[in-house]
């Protein structure tokens, strides 16, 4: 019996595809409370390249603090694609639950650690699930302090109240 072998060459390409690059948006923030609870209104303004996009809303019996996650949660889920997202808020509520907070609240079922339910836990269930999506940064301005962006999105979300009333 004879063995025989054969040699193959072949060329291999390898094609590598590029993802295109994240678009870089910065977003400001901000929530209204007429009365806490009360009729509330959140506002974003989102900035990306020389494009500006304005989004508000409000609800007829709300929070500051529910107002405050809806805006965020309403700016980034508006985005239609992942992003590098650059998101200022005046809510420190918002700052710690999302960058201190949350990952104990997960770990412990979302309860905090007192063992209570977490406040709001259908909102941050839902900002967590948008940041996800995206690469966020989240940034902590003074709110009422003159600073424009925030200023705007603090009108937005005045505008969201007033026009409940429409």
């Amino acid at each position: 019996m004879r063995l025989v072998s054969f040699a193959s060459s072949y060329i291999t390409h390898v094609i590598t595809f590029r993802e295109p690059p994240l678009s870089h948006v910065i977003i400001h923030t901000d929530g209204a409370c007429r009365g806490n609870p009360g009729p509330g209104g959140w506002g974003a303004v989102m900035h990306w390249g020389e494009r500006e996009k304005e989004l508000w809303g409000g609800e007829k019996l709300t929070t500051n603090n529910r107002m405050e996650l809806m805006a965020a949660i309403q700016a980034l889920e508006a985005l239609t694609r992942p992003c590098k997202v650059e998101l200022h808020t005046d809510s420190k509520y918002v700052m710690q639950g999302i960058e201190q907070w949350i990952h104990g609240w997960k770990a412990r079922g979302w309860k905090t650690a007192d063992r209570k339910p977490v406040k709001n836990e259908d909102l941050w269930k839902r900002l967590d699930a948008a940041r996800a999506r995206h690469d966020v940064r989240w940034r902590w301005v003074k709110g009422h302090a003159g600073h424009e962006w925030n200023e705007r999105a603090d009108a937005l979300a005045n505008r969201g109240v007033d026009e409940l009333k429409g």
